[in-house]
């Protein structure tokens, strides 16, 4: 198989196994095996353009020519080849934790659920291979629309409320922001095309180099940076699979692969370094990424505090783009995988609570190691990841990320990153610590009377053994598999680095 078969066949497959998924509807089993056999191909079909990619090549696919100059057109670089791993590798996690949450929770329409999620992974491919700021526009709207279906999934006031609000940004920011910002590069420079160094050195000049960043920062509304970040907490409405993908898979990854193209090949660093064009975007990156963290705080409900948790984590890749410095931009590629994967572990846990003990308040969740240990230890790992401890991968995307400020002359973002990881730790070992260490709510005893639940529990040999009551195998699976992914990621930083470190930053 050819490169540019393996990249066609890498975007068709997502879309067969979505009209696979439709056509067997009637019959679970069979379209859940085909949500599972589409996944683990497609990864495998992904991971086949890896080595060239390492070697240097660059593999492209020219489908049609739209106009003069523009194409729907494909071409694998390194920043989109850690993408499109992390997206179709994550798919086979999150559609196993989907079967086992799906059919513990009873969900209806499943059969759209798995096909929109499909066509989701589709979109996501056709960003991360993009060749032109066209095609990458054109796939970054598919994602918005067929990931609609998916957070209004319940159908009820509130998810509609949901979808409204996460249509209105996304759309809005695109139409108004990005695609004006696309525009005004091919009428400055005549062309689409992602070069490394960037295509705009002597095209745009001046205060028009800060409006034209601010315009696509902005338009990528998906990177949720303040105050374009509303949709993120309002879709966490939806099933938990999908809040994994929204966070982890597709979605806000998306939105800050976007911005490091744009950052790496459309302006380049060099000319952000020498204008200091981009310096602007350090601040602002650097507000919501303590902001969101302190909102996290007093989020009681754990979804909504790992949404704004997100929305965090998210400014660390938009800083270490707008650094403008070598170390900065291999921080942020890092940290898009990286992120992934704690992120992922942490909503898995998440569902996996709700399923097993409908708990949803961070509140609630006194002494739910004792009936959980498995997944609180996952959720444990997460946070150790997302915080930045080793041995955990996000000790390396930090690392990089404080680095690239260093390199920068840029010591007040060095303490940013410092101040947020200690915010970080403040939001989500709380979660852990009364799951281990807090006694459980008292429970009625046979006369009606409160007793000590604790005391109940310790008074016979074997009883906590008795009291675990985690998920369902297929939730626990994915979640248990995905923190060992953190650790593993620690490892395996030097192989990201070698993939990152091929990339020509001009």
């Amino acid at each position: 198989m050819t490169p540019e078969s393996a990249i066609g066949l890498a975007l068709g497959l997502p879309l067969l196994g979505a009209v696979g998924i439709f056509a067997t509807g009637r019959w679970p089993n069979v379209r859940e095996a085909i949500t599972i056999g589409t996944a683990l191909l497609t990864f495998f079909v992904v991971s086949s353009l890896l080595g060239g990619v390492l070697e240097g090549g660059r593999p492209e696919l020219t489908v049609l020519q739209v106009l003069p100059g523009v194409t729907l057109a494909f071409s694998v670089e390194p920043l989109g080849m850690l993408y499109a791993l992390v997206a179709s590798g994550l798919w086979i996690p999150t559609a196993l934790y989907a079967i086992g949450y799906c059919r513990s929770h009873g969900e209806e329409n499943q059969t759209r659920f798995y096909a929109c999620f499909a066509v989701a992974i589709f979109a996501a491919l056709g960003i991360a291979f993009s060749r032109n700021l066209f095609t990458l526009f054109f796939f970054y709207e598919i994602l918005t629309f067929s990931t609609y279906p998916l957070v209004t999934h319940y159908g009820s006031f509130e998810a509609r409320k949901a979808g409204r609000t996460y249509l209105g940004i996304l759309l809005t920011t695109s139409v108004g922001f990005f695609l004006f910002a696309i525009l005004w590069t091919w009428h400055a420079t005549g062309t689409l095309e992602f070069r490394p160094g960037g295509i705009l050195a002597g095209r745009v000049e001046g205060p028009a180099v800060i409006v034209l960043l601010g315009l696509y920062v902005f338009g990528t509304g998906k990177a949720a940076l303040m105050p374009f970040h509303r949709w993120l907490p309002a879709a966490m409405v939806a099933p938990t699979p999908v809040s994994a993908l929204l966070h982890a898979v597709a979605i806000v990854k998306a939105g800050v692969f976007t911005v490091m193209k744009i950052i790496v090949y459309v302006f380049g660093i060099e000319f952000l370094a020498d204008t200091g064009a981009s310096v602007w975007l350090m601040y602002a990156a650097s507000f919501t990424l303590l902001a969101a963290s302190i909102i996290a705080f007093k989020k009681d409900n754990l979804k909504a505090r790992l949404a704004y948790s997100t929305i965090s984590q998210l400014s660390y890749i938009v800083l270490g783009g707008a650094l403008a410095t070598a170390a900065g931009v291999m921080g942020s590629g890092m940290h898009i995988a990286m992120h992934a994967m704690g992120k992922i572990t942490l909503f898995f846990c998440a569902g996996a609570i709700l399923v097993a003990s409908h708990k949803t308040k961070v509140s609630e969740m006194d002494g739910l190691g004792r009936a959980m240990p498995f997944t609180m230890a996952a959720f444990l790992l997460g946070s150790m990841s997302i915080i930045g401890l080793p041995p955990m991968g996000g000790t390396w995307s930090k690392w990089y990320l404080a680095l690239g400020a260093a390199e920068g002359h840029y010591a007040v973002f060095v303490g940013v990153l410092m101040v947020s990881s200690l915010l970080s730790a403040g939001y989500l070992m709380p979660v852990v610590g009364r799951a281990f260490f807090f006694a459980p709510p008292p429970k009625p005893s046979e006369d009606g009377a409160q007793g000590d639940a604790f005391a109940q529990e310790s008074a016979s040999p074997g009883s906590f053994f008795s009291q675990i009551q985690e998920a369902p195998l297929l939730c626990l699976v994915p979640l248990c598999a995905t923190a060992l992914g953190c650790i593993v990621l620690f490892f395996y930083a030097p192989a990201i680095y070698d993939l990152l470190r091929t990339m020509n930053l001009g």
